[in-house]
């Protein structure tokens, strides 16, 4: 997979046979008080476009607008201007009930917490999206029970998320992630809630997805996480600071490392 580098921008105009899975058109999101005045500018104009199978990390101090970027890229807010072409389609002004749907198919979320439902099996808890998206129980099963196996889970089915390590909860949360198939996987500070063993470990993971493919972005503030990105986003000031492609002296090459 190859990329055309810019000062502040990364494109593919020149090479045709690339896609972006995410693309920003001047976009800016605006938070107002009850009176209507402005309150924020979270984001000022910001054209950004992610490519097909690009590792992206997301950076920035408090207050830089990553956040509402990674929001905005997720469908859980909405642009105040500018486009959001998710997949190839804006997704910015399409209705709430088409929108829900829409990510539901297209995203996959990884979230520092891992927000797992305690109270439901590791087999259950990856299902939940393929039952929101109508899918027979069969169905649900074997595509989740495939997804656990993927992140080296297939003998913890029956388990539920108080009798596994928090690095274990987090790949049923990557596995909840991937089965959908959704066209890009994005985290959020994912390894927040682990030690830096069982951190690395889950990196790795995320970097053998990404050898086979997979388009991922990620929100950290921590340098070394960064490093191993291929492209680093920051953000300062709700505008993009540098959009930077680097090296892959970290990227995994083979078959994902589990723990």
């Amino acid at each position: 997979m190859t990329a055309v580098a810019a000062q502040g921008s990364v494109a593919a105009a020149n090479d045709p046979g690339l896609a972006a899975v995410a693309e920003l058109r001047a976009l800016s999101k605006t938070y107002f008080k009850p009176d209507g005045s402005i309150m924020v500018e979270a984001l000022k104009a910001i054209d950004v476009s992610i490519m097909r199978g690009e590792y992206v990390a997301i950076m920035g101090s408090s207050g830089s607008g990553k956040s509402t970027l990674m929001n905005v890229l997720g469908c859980l807010d909405r642009p105040t201007s500018g486009e959001y072409l998710l997949d190839g389609k804006d997704v910015a002004r399409m209705p709430d009930d088409e929108l829900s749907e829409y990510r539901g198919r297209k995203i996959g979320f990884v979230f520092q917490a891992f927000n797992l439902i305690p109270q439901l099996t590791v087999l259950e808890n990856v299902a939940v999206p393929l039952f929101y998206q109508g899918l027979k129980k069969a169905e649900r099963e074997e595509r989740s029970s495939a997804m656990l196996g993927l992140v080296g889970l297939d003998d913890r089915l029956d388990h539920r998320p108080r009798e596994l390590s928090g690095g274990q909860q987090q790949r049923v949360a990557i596995a909840r992630a991937l089965v959908t198939n959704p066209v890009v996987l994005m985290a959020d500070e994912p390894t927040g809630n682990l030690d830096s063993r069982t951190g690395l470990q889950i990196l790795e993971l995320f970097e053998g997805l990404h050898s086979k493919g997979m388009t991922i972005i990620m929100v950290t503030n921590d340098d070394s996480i960064a490093e191993r990105c291929r492209r680093v986003v920051r953000l300062k000031d709700g505008v993009v600071e540098f959009d930077r492609l680097q090296a892959n002296r970290n990227q995994a090459t083979a078959e994902p490392t589990l723990i």
